[in-house]
């Protein structure tokens, strides 16, 4: 089996830099997916509670027979759940569909800055994390105010902050400030669904090495650090996105994929999601 490469959160907790994403895959879908994963030989899983498919990880999850400790489960509150009570009982939930007593990793998913909750909604995970039912806490699509406003306002910094992060969209303001104060880089949207997969460097790119582009930008994220969790429901590409460990780009390469930097945003803008 493939030997995953590992990031060590600010809190001391191991997190493999490759993982499977369920977005969008319906919960009836998920169990399989999760399943031919792990299979596969993913052990990092990324779901959400706005996915609706908590329950089809954790039915994966049981029937695996893989050790607990083995896997590391992030979870994510969604907007509607913020604020002291409604984060606590939404955590409670996401526990009880996942069929889990403690999850690795739970990601406040959006700042939704009109609402103004997410400082009193991030000391609930401090909570759960005292508690020792989340191993590491964090955020997702934050950005630099928001980080500095929850440094300033509690005592943990984000163990992660799991942002759009693609070739085309490299946020590197932001990735600058992760490396400063220690919060891991996590991207969602690896390949911006299939967006740069035609880019000339890219696909060139992967002619010299014998992969494809897909690969490519995986791999590219890989060297960058960033923490990846691709999305398929197509066993042949859950086997082909875990497949990256084989070839290594050069600095050229790695400087090509940096001029395909364009601000192409494929999901929604955090200043303006509420």
């Amino acid at each position: 089996m493939t030997a995953i490469p590992s990031v060590t959160l600010n809190n001391g907790v191991v997190m493999p830099q490759l993982g499977f994403g369920v977005f969008q895959v319906p919960d009836e879908e998920t169990t399989a997916a999760v399943a031919g994963a792990l299979e596969a030989g993913y052990r990092s899983i990324d779901t959400a509670a706005v996915y609706g498919n908590e329950r089809g990880v954790g039915k994966a999850l049981d029937s695996s027979g893989l050790p607990r400790e083995d896997l590391f489960i992030t979870t994510k509150l969604w907007n509607d759940d913020q604020g002291r009570d409604k984060a606590l009982a939404a955590f409670d939930s996401s526990l009880e569909k996942l069929g889990l007593d403690y999850v690795d990793l739970y990601l406040i998913h959006w700042p939704t800055p009109a609402r103004d909750l997410y400082v009193e909604t991030y000391k609930v995970l401090e909570e759960v994390l005292a508690s020792g039912r989340a191993r590491a806490i964090g955020v997702s699509n934050f950005r630099v105010a928001d980080l500095k406003r929850l440094r300033e306002s509690t005592g943990v910094t984000p163990a992660v902050n799991q942002i759009e992060l693609h070739p085309g969209f490299q946020q590197s303001e932001l990735r600058a400030f992760h490396a400063e104060h220690g919060v891991a880089t996590e991207a969602w949207s690896p390949l911006a669904q299939g967006a740069v997969l035609k880019d000339q460097p890219i696909v060139k790119i992967a002619g010299t090495h014998g992969v494809s582009p897909a690969q490519v930008v995986l791999r590219w994220h890989l060297q960058s650090g960033n923490i990846v969790i691709p999305k398929s429901v197509t066993p042949e590409r859950i086997r082909q996105n875990l497949d990256v460990f084989g070839f290594e780009l050069s600095d050229a390469e790695v400087s090509l994929i940096a001029g395909l930097d364009r601000g192409l945003r494929t999901g929604p803008n955090p200043d303006t999601l509420n």
